[in-house]
């Protein structure tokens, strides 16, 4: 299951230069040899205000409103209850990105841009240095073509945590070579960037933002710059190279580095035939997303749970006279004990969520019931877990 922010950088017009560019030529090349690729082409950089960022994004949010996947996003959201019901997905999302942003690279133009209120001092040099070195990975691989090549959702945020985790890398890196030590990214300060967000008073949004989408905007920089770091700790150099041509596989992988030497494929567990209902979203759900969804609740706080994830996989419909959704949802796990222990903390993520639940039948391997939304059925079976909430109440 991936967060999809639907809101697309449009253009961007003229504005000034700024001394800041100067430094753009030295970075790349600082950049370069850090991680041996040739700068094939110069980065146009430009100075963009604010408000004119600000305009693209709400014009984002206009279309993103009318999008139908936008919507059906929403509405998985609020069924999984990672989000409340009144939860406005896309201005809710432009709103974050106004807050967050400092600078971007546009793949398409392949062009840099600035925020012209980001101060002059080491968080602009940060900036540049990050976004350049999406540049430079972009001059190597094609960072959109990397993205498509995801098999799914799971492995899509994988892709994004090489991307956002190997550019904050590089550009702590540069930073630490700048003040005369090795490039790389000291292993005391990767544990202070891992838990250091943009929270607090200067960032309200983020601080009145879900688990889920805070750990999304956040899980591709804080756990993709871990995971980087490791790689490289193992195969140096090659390691910039390595996670482009092998990409993980799941957020498993960039959660636990340790596994992506082994290579660990996924599985896609096969959800029941549905009838009457029409078919809104379908998608994976990874350890990320199971991680987020648990904790959220109050369970499985250490990850010891989610890390014995296997695969999983959601459908979203809805009935098509009443118009109601449907969640279906089925997960495997490493042992049929993983798999009964994912079921308790289930069924207790399914009391917390609902302002009302009632449950009709339990027994070891099957709860069922009625929930906020329909009647609900979570059963297992061996390493399997499956969930169905929203099925129409027998009266």
């Amino acid at each position: 299951m991936r967060l999809v922010l639907a809101l697309l950088l449009l253009c961007a017009t003229a504005s000034a230069q700024s001394p800041l560019f100067s430094q753009v030529d030295g970075m790349l090349a600082s950049l370069s040899k850090i991680t041996g690729w040739k700068v094939k082409r110069k980065v146009p950089s430009q100075i963009l205000p604010r408000a004119e960022f600000a305009r693209m994004v709400q014009d984002g949010v206009a279309a993103a409103e009318r999008d139908k996947e936008t919507r059906a996003a929403e509405l998985t959201l609020k069924m999984f209850g990672l989000v409340p019901w009144d939860y406005k997905l896309a201005q809710e999302s432009a709103d974050l990105i106004e807050e967050q942003a400092a600078a971007f690279y546009d793949t398409r133009k392949k062009k840099l841009f600035v925020l012209d209120n980001i101060p002059d001092g080491p968080e602009q040099r940060v900036a540049l240095a990050h976004e350049l070195a999406h540049a430079l990975a972009d001059q190597q691989f094609g960072i959109e073509k990397y993205l498509n090549a995801a098999k799914d959702d799971d492995a899509f945020t994988a892709r994004e945590s090489v991307i956002e985790g190997q550019a904050s890398w590089l550009s702590w890196a540069y930073m630490a070579e700048q003040a005369g030590g090795r490039p790389e990214v000291p292993r005391q300060l990767l544990d202070e960037l891992a838990d250091v967000g943009a929270t607090g008073d200067n960032f309200p949004v983020l601080e009145r933002t879900p688990l889920y989408i805070r750990e999304s905007l956040t899980f591709p920089y804080t756990e993709g710059m871990k995971f980087q770091d490791a790689i490289y700790r193992k195969l140096g150099v090659a390691a910039f190279d390595q996670v482009f041509r092998d990409a993980p596989l799941s957020t498993q992988e960039i959660l636990h580095p340790e596994t992506y030497a082994d290579a660990l494929r996924p599985t896609h567990p096969v959800l029941p035939k549905q009838s009457s209902v029409r078919l809104l979203a379908e998608g994976d759900v990874g350890e990320f997303d199971f991680s987020a969804l648990l904790r959220q609740y109050g369970s499985d706080a250490d990850g010891r749970l989610s890390s014995e994830w296997r695969g999983g996989t959601y459908r979203l419909y809805e009935h098509k006279k009443t118009k109601a959704p449907l969640l279906l949802h089925v997960s495997e796990w490493s042992s049929p004990q993983a798999a009964q222990a994912f079921f308790q903390a289930y069924a207790g993520v399914l009391r917390h969520k609902w302002p009302r639940m009632a449950v009709r039948s339990e027994s070891g391997g099957e709860i069922s019931g009625t929930g906020e939304r329909g009647d609900f059925l979570l059963r297992i079976s061996g390493a399997s877990v499956l969930s169905v909430e929203g099925i129409p109440t027998v009266k």
